[in-house]
């Protein structure tokens, strides 16, 4: 067994923990004492009480969440001894052989969240003893074998997204010690088995959305009354009541949505005394809403939308309920002083509340224009005044190199949330939560650039919703449009690893006609994430709104890489006219008659004009010396750099809004921007605190100096950032940082000069500054571009992949990096000399000796001289803010150590 053991572990590479495998023992320390196997990662437990302890055999194995890429090994099936098996979380591929039947004493068994693919194996159903099951998040296919019928002492199943389908075997009536069941995302087809009701008593969690089940629910349901999770969504066909629910008094969530069921609310709802969560949503459900229902003692969570509903709001409701969705009924007349509980979310869009209705009650809590957003979009019907909008989805504004003007989108909406703009140009309505996720961010966010097209920065944002989004087009003129949505998935990550196997899927409406059925972003995207898709339909507009709907039907998995990642995600939308417009298009004036603000203002301003003559004089005074030293700092190069104003700056930013912001978190106050004219620009907001300007708030161009070489430095730049970001500490970052930041945290504009130096030697020498792998000459890349300057060899430094260089154009930029990299930050030049230098538009000044930092550290006796004050570097960097979401590394650096979950399964 120790001979299988570790010929597993050799090929995979994985080495025993300091827990176990003492002195070479396999079976020893925490393998053989009372440590869980969910304590420590890589595992293994072992039985030694055979032939009087002298014998061991392995009876646990827990691989988890270590990203192994590989098939499993079939050596492994013959660990007969084994009763615990936990290889979750990793990207194993290939099949799932037919000797897992040689398992009989297996009791957990998970092999969830990988790449395998084929049929289950019947011989599955020989492991007898198995008390729970997981394959779920897989790429299988086929039925599921009737045998797993045999598994009768099965206390727990997770086959979620598993990619199984046909009908449910009918053998599996038999698994009546059931407690949990994940059964969404598969293609399961025809009824929902009577037998569920009838033989699985016991079960606690069953959990059935987007499958390919159809109506109606099994009256059968109303024997399970230990429910406390049941979740059932997507049914086609047949019409369903509520009746079933009559018994379940202990449930705590119940998720009912989009199964076809008509009928009014159960009159006795006020006895389900556990509800916390409640999803009725987009069903038929008429009458009333029951008073008792927004009294419920635990209920925080209530979604009604896309009903029948009809009458008032309930008078009164518990203040712990603050999440309800009612939106798309046919409710009217006055609302509740309730509305106005602080925290309340209450989305009411779609209704049939008047002007009037909303005037005369309190509602002053709630979020402007709802009396625009109800049934067919009263304000400007019949007198439009648009005929086109875009939409920045979850960011900020950002013009297009096509000069699209996308307005912002970065209000918090919630679970139950509306906005409307305050032009009344669009709105978006959303109603949904992320099912297990603790932090409900509507918003995702990736700094890492979007391949498939010019305009990554409209893509590195996105607008996300855990059930229905919906986007209005309003007051636009008659006729047709094109509408263009673009997407990006940022969450899921490229393959190879875990958090890679995730799939989001959801629908997407125009003017209410389906579009799009399971799209999935990634899959249009050929396989691979952080890649723009474009995707384009013909309207019609004949009500003067348009409305975009992305809908989730309960596909895709749950839970990859983190709890609740799924549902809609999009980048931007645009609509323009195929028509010649007749309206204005233009926001909509506010100009009124305020005759005393009018004079009172131009008092005013002749009082203070006076005063001002005086401001006036010496600013222009101080402007003309400013102009003058800026005269001796651009000189030499041809085409002076552009000027901008605070305000010019603080638009083309949306505001310095930290999405925006550039290089992660080694460098503070760079944010991308996009001028009102179409041109991107980088913009550095400096600050007394960082001391790298004069006075607080200054502002300057860091990048784009002159449009001429913006290519050519904003290529080098990213070079620069992508190389920054995808280190993951101080230490891995060492050789870009300036000694005055790396030792004093002494942050100059000289500091980027110095980074700039070495990534231009990089460029050079197609080699990172650092390569231990590399004869001890030439590790240090700056070290060895200097041996090479003094020796007059600079051409060796050339990459070796180039065929032909020019020798005079090579040896003035190694002069160049070699003058930014000096250790004083007045010997360096600024960034404006150097691509006066590289133009040739000034002569490059000689260097003769080495920096100091050459001369007095010897490099291989310490880790860096800059990583003895990284704890200072830290200290000193500004804080990033963006949407919370949880960005992973591309690397996969960010997997999750294990969880205290036996299973290792994500739930």
């Amino acid at each position: 067994m120790a001979r299988i053991l570790n010929s597993i572990f050799q090929r995979w590479r994985i080495s025993a923990t300091y827990r176990w495998n003492i002195s070479g023992e396999l079976c020893s320390g925490a393998t053989i004492d009372s440590t869980s196997i969910a304590d420590f990662n890589p595992a293994i437990k072992c039985d030694c009480s055979a032939n009087d302890r002298t014998l061991c055999h392995i009876t646990g194995l827990s691989i988890y969440a270590m990203d192994f890429r590989d098939e499993i090994p079939d050596e492994l099936w013959s660990l007969t001894f084994l009763d615990d098996l936990n290889l979750a979380q990793n990207y194993l591929t290939g099949t799932l052989s037919p000797s897992i039947g040689n398992l009989t004493r297996m009791k957990w068994l998970s092999v969830g969240t990988n790449a395998l693919s084929g049929e289950i194996p019947k011989e599955l159903g020989l492991l007898t003893e198995l008390q729970s099951l997981s394959f779920g998040t897989n790429n299988f296919s086929g039925p599921l074998p009737s045998e797993l019928g045999d598994l009768t002492k099965l206390t727990q199943i997770y086959i979620n997204s598993a990619g199984v389908g046909g009908p449910i075997p009918l053998t599996f009536a038999k698994l009546q010690s059931l407690d949990t069941v994940w059964a969404s995302d598969n293609a399961f087809t025809g009824r929902i088995p009577d037998f569920i009701g009838n033989n699985w008593s016991n079960v606690t969690v069953l959990r059935f959305e987007g499958n390919a089940f159809e109506g109606p629910i099994p009256t059968s349901f109303s024997n399970l009354t230990s429910l406390t999770d049941l979740r059932i969504s997507d049914l086609s066909n047949g019409s369903s009541s509520l009746d079933f629910l009559r018994n379940m008094k202990s449930l705590s969530k119940l998720v009912l949505r989009n199964n076809n069921i008509s009928g009014p609310i159960p009159s006795n709802i006020g006895e389900y005394q556990s509800l916390s969560l409640l999803d009725l949503s987009f069903n038929n459900l008429t009458g009333r809403v029951p008073d008792s229902l927004f009294n419920l003692t635990l209920m925080t969570h209530l979604f009604l939308g896309d009903n029948k509903l009809t009458g008032t709001l309930p008078a009164q409701k518990r203040q712990s309920l603050q999440t309800i969705d009612l939106s798309y009924n046919e409710l009217s007349g006055s609302f509740p002083s309730s509305i106005n509980e602080p925290n309340l979310q209450l989305n009411l869009v779609g209704n049939n509340f008047t002007r009037e209705q909303i005037e005369q009650s309190d509602s002053s809590s709630l979020p402007s224009g709802l009396d625009c957003l109800q049934r067919k979009f009263p304000c400007n019907r019949g007198s439009p005044r648009y005929s086109s909008f875009a939409i920045k989805c979850g960011g900020p504004p950002i013009r297009s190199s096509d000069q699209t003007s996308y307005e912002r989108d970065s209000e918090a909406l919630g679970p139950a949330t509306y906005f409307m703009t305050s032009t009344g140009r669009w709105a978006v309505s959303n109603a949904g939560l992320h099912s297990d996720r603790p932090n409900q961010s509507f918003t995702s966010f990736t700094s890492f650039q979007i391949t498939n097209t010019l305009e990554s920065k409209l893509f590195q944002t996105a607008r996300i919703s855990a059930g229905s989004l919906r986007y209005y087009g309003l007051g636009l003129e008659n006729g047709n449009y094109t509408v263009t949505l673009q997407f990006a998935e940022s969450e899921i990550l490229n393959p190879p690893t875990w958090p890679s196997v995730g799939r989001r899927v959801f629908d997407v409406y125009v003017q209410g006609i389906r579009e799009l059925k399971d799209f999935d972003i990634k899959r249009e995207a050929g396989g691979w994430s952080l890649t723009a898709v474009q995707r384009q339909f013909k309207a019609r507009v004949s009500e003067n709104y348009l409305e975009i709907h992305l809908f989730w039907a309960g596909k895709g998995t749950c839970c990859v890489p983190i709890q609740g990642t799924y549902g809609p995600s999009i980048s931007a939308i645009s609509a323009t006219p195929d028509f010649v417009p007749t309206v204005s298009n233009q926001l909509p004036s506010t100009k009124k008659n305020r005759t005393g603000l009018i004079v009172g203002i131009v008092v005013g301003v002749g009082v203070i004009s006076l005063v001002s003559l005086f401001a006036v004089y010496y600013l222009i005074q101080k402007r003309k010396q400013q102009k003058a030293l800026e005269d001796e700092k651009f000189m030499g190069i041809d085409t002076r750099p552009y000027t901008f104003s605070y305000s010019e700056l603080r638009a083309a930013t949306g505001d310095f809004f930290s999405s925006n912001k550039l290089g992660g978190r080694f460098w503070t106050g760079l944010q991308d921007g996009t001028l009102e004219d179409g041109r991107v620009v980088a913009v550095k907001q400096l600050s007394v605190a960082s001391h790298q300007g004069k006075k607080k708030g200054s502002l300057y161009l860091d990048c784009q100096h002159a449009s001429r070489y913006a290519w050519e430095w904003q290529r080098v730049w990213r070079i620069f950032m992508r190389n920054l970001e995808s280190a993951l500490s101080i230490e891995m970052s060492r050789g870009y940082l300036a000694p005055e930041y790396a030792m004093r945290g002494h942050l100059t504009e000289k500091a980027d000069v110095f980074g700039f130096g070495v990534v231009a030697l990089e460029i050079v020498s197609g080699r990172p500054n650092s390569d231990e792998s590399l004869e001890e000459d030439k590790i240090y890349l700056l070290e060895w571009a200097w041996q090479l300057r003094e020796n007059k060899h600079e051409t060796e430094l050339v990459d070796a992949n180039l065929s032909e260089f020019d020798v005079d154009e090579v040896k003035k930029v190694i002069m160049i990096a070699l003058l930014c990299t000096q250790t004083s930050p007045g010997l360096r030049p600024s960034m404006s000399r150097v691509i006066a230098m590289l133009t040739g538009d000034a002569e490059v000044a000689a260097v003769t000796s080495r920096p100091g930092y050459l001369t007095d550290w010897k490099f291989k006796d310490t880790t860096s001289f800059m990583t003895d004050h990284s704890s200072q570097m830290h200290n000193s960097s500004e804080g990033t803010s963006t949407a919370a979401t949880t960005n992973y590394s591309p690397s996969g650096a960010d997997t999750p150590m294990p969880s205290d979950h036996w299973r290792g399964y994500m739930k």
